[in-house]
């Protein structure tokens, strides 16, 4: 059964649900693109990496887990003892970090390799303010001073919007920033109660461009998630306003399940 809103399912947004969507989006996104530009192109899935250093109320653990490091166990310790040590002066400890990757898409030219369009699905760490936010727009400034082509969608109704110039009020948006058009950008503004749009996704000058319907893609994620089977026990983050809560009301009691 597809998500019962009409465009954007708020109750994806919440923390418990985000990053699994986020994970699910990419990969089916490159199956669905990679069946219109291959063979001239390919889709190719990549990964940026944020790196925080945690003060020290913060030494907790915060993301998940990609290195386990066994502890030592007491043979190991004794067979240490035994050993040599020249002992250092003084001690240093190593900063306390939580690491987090962030997947998105690039499509390359299969002939040169050469990358022609990257598209970024934003998540929570792109936008709040901090160290993530200006990692990210670093890279996107970078992108947007070369002859690629840049994609970026934006489904999170929480945090600052990118910096673009001119953006209109808007719940969600995507913006195209195609490299012979700028400074100039195409921006899709979605409003919640709004379908989520076909979009354009360029390459090269003469080829056509690639489409995505995100309405599909959220749709097909949502049923192969069973989203609906536990994403409504949490409320959307962040919360709705109160005119917007009651329309919401009105696709819940289409997502109740029987035991």
């Amino acid at each position: 059964m597809p998500s019962p809103f009409p465009g954007m399912n708020p109750y994806i947004e919440q923390a418990s649900a985000w990053h699994d969507f986020h994970e699910r989006w990419i990969p089916l996104a490159a199956e669905l693109l990679a069946a219109q530009v291959l063979p001239r192109y390919f889709v190719r899935i990549d990964e940026q990496m944020y790196i925080h250093e945690l003060s020290a109320d913060e030494r907790r653990f915060l993301g998940r887990s990609d290195l386990l490091v066994p502890a030592l166990t007491s043979a190991d310790s004794a067979a240490s003892a035994t050993s040599f040590v020249l002992p250092a002066p003084a001690e240093v400890r190593l900063p306390a970090v939580d690491s987090e990757t962030q997947a998105f898409l690039e499509i390359r030219d299969r002939d040169s390799r050469e990358r022609v369009t990257v598209v970024e699905l934003l998540s929570p760490s792109n936008k709040y303010t901090g160290p993530d936010r200006e990692q990210y727009l670093a890279k996107a400034r970078q992108l947007q001073r070369s002859w690629v082509h840049f994609v970026e969608i934006d489904l999170l109704r929480g945090g600052p919007r990118m910096p673009w110039l001119d953006m209109p009020p808007c719940d969600y948006c995507v913006v195209v920033s195609r490299f012979e058009q700028r400074p100039k950008a195409g921006i899709w503004p979605i409003a919640l109660r709004d379908r989520l749009p076909e979009i354009p996704i360029p390459l090269r000058r003469g080829d056509p461009d690639a489409r995505l319907d995100l309405q599909h893609v959220l749709h097909r994620i949502y049923d192969a998630a069973g989203y609906g089977f536990h994403i409504y026990s949490g409320k959307p983050e962040p919360p709705l306003p109160p005119e917007q809560a009651t329309w919401a009301q009105q696709f819940l009691q289409a997502t109740a399940q029987p035991a």
